[in-house]
């Protein structure tokens, strides 16, 4: 990165990061919870305290190790027009700013997350690497689907799976059976599985700060009727945005195109939630895949494709692919089988 290519266009003498994804993407830093990056004409500067003593070694840029006061006094000598990430700086925080340092303090949206959009093959790599892992965790969570086991049993056993491969958990883990399959983000709760039953699962895995996501949905014995119908119907949608997807391609328009799928079995109005997000040092990151934004998809971008149909009171479905935007079309980085699968 550039300094000046990035301030320039802005206006700006320098920019203030504090959102830990921005944090990270610029420095590699593995702890961006608790540093910051200052961007200057000069160069980008890593900011952190005394509880993290490598950080030079840590940070791919140079690392200032700093006591609170001696960070307080660094900020003085700012002037100019300073950038900071209005989304994410607190109100108090920004007020001692403008206490410490005569500039004007500009606010500032998705600078860093523009440039997050596309990701470099090392980017890519580890993103791979956590949907894998994700891969292996899904397998073993099937063979504890059985009736009387709590969802909860299984979220868990899907995070320790996680945990004893040196990986982290990109979210808690959605495990929704029955009726609470028509809840979109249904938090793993008490519920036993029940045979005739759908379970949902959507989890991930992070990998050197990287995340997956996935989510599959299988049939605890014999599943018919509405709910089959609505299985059919979101993998019809997740195949007809499949067959087209690729670089140029509107986001807006992929997600009308799966609602028009889901529309020939007259369920299209179950399809509460968009199609899908970009995925990368945020597990829900740019591109959105949505009503509401209108992107073209370039090559190098990650993102999901997941259709769902949620029926309340009845249970619910939803199916979702990891995918790469190449040059030439898509690479599913989830291979899992997304077929009908009873359990």
């Amino acid at each position: 990165m550039d300094p000046k290519t990035l301030l320039e266009p802005l206006g700006l003498d320098a920019l203030y990061v504090t959102r830990p994804e921005n944090v990270r993407y610029l420095s590699g830093f593995p702890h961006p919870e608790d540093a910051q990056v200052l961007v200057t004409h000069e160069g980008a500067f890593l900011l952190t305290d005394p509880r993290y003593p490598e950080a030079e070694r840590e940070s791919r840029i140079p690392a200032k190790v700093l006591k609170r006061e001696e960070k307080e006094e660094a900020f003085k000598g700012l002037k100019g027009r300073v950038g900071f990430e209005a989304e994410h700086l607190p109100y108090a925080a920004l007020e001692r700013l403008r206490e410490l340092a005569p500039a004007e303090w500009v606010p500032t949206k998705g600078v860093i997350e523009r440039l997050r959009l596309k990701k470099t093959p090392e980017e890519v790599e580890r993103i791979r690497k956590a949907q894998a892992l994700a891969e292996e965790a899904l397998a073993h969570a099937l063979t504890l689907l059985k009736p009387g086991v709590l969802e909860r049993e299984v979220a868990l056993e899907i995070e320790f799976f996680l945990k004893r491969r040196s990986a982290e958990v990109a979210f808690p883990p959605i495990v929704a059976s029955g009726v609470r399959g028509a809840l979109p983000h249904a938090g793993a709760s008490e519920k036993p599985l029940g045979a005739g039953e759908l379970v949902t699962l959507d989890l991930g895995a992070r990998v050197a700060g990287y995340h997956s996501d996935m989510t599959r949905t299988v049939a605890l014995g014999r599943v018919d009727g509405e709910l089959r119908r609505a299985f059919e119907a979101t993998l019809a949608a997740l195949e007809r945005v499949l067959e087209v997807l690729g670089p140029g391609k509107s986001t807006k328009e992929m997600d009308a195109l799966a609602r028009e799928e889901l529309k020939r079995f007259d369920l299209d109005r179950h399809f509460v939630h968009s199609l899908g997000h970009g995925v990368g040092l945020a597990v829900h990151e740019g591109p959105g895949l949505s009503p509401y934004t209108e992107e073209a998809l370039e090559a190098g971008m990650v993102v999901t494709v997941e259709p769902g149909v949620y029926l309340p009171g009845v249970g619910g479905v939803r199916i979702e692919e990891l995918v790469l935007i190449t040059e030439t079309g898509i690479e599913l980085l989830s291979r899992f089988p997304r077929g009908w699968r009873e359990v």
